[in-house]
């Protein structure tokens, strides 16, 4: 499983969506990929299922939310 906390990216005003991007190049065909952010990713979620992948989403409370990124068999 690969995880790529977006919360310090974005909190720092940056970006993280080549990060994640570059996270779900190098993963395994069975390896899944987390993201947590501070607000549910719902556009990375778009990019994501257009590429073949389901997820699971988790609110984590506090604001901060998981969300589990798996390709679809």
């Amino acid at each position: 499983m690969a995880t790529v906390d977006a919360r310090p990216i974005i909190a720092a005003g940056g970006e993280p969506f080549d990060t994640i991007m570059a996270a779900v190049t190098s993963l395994a065909p069975d390896e899944e990929l987390v993201v947590l952010a501070p607000f549910e990713p719902v556009p990375l979620e778009g990019v994501l299922s257009s590429q073949g992948f389901s997820y699971t989403v988790t609110d984590l409370g506090g604001g901060d939310w998981q969300v589990t990124f798996r390709r679809a068999p």
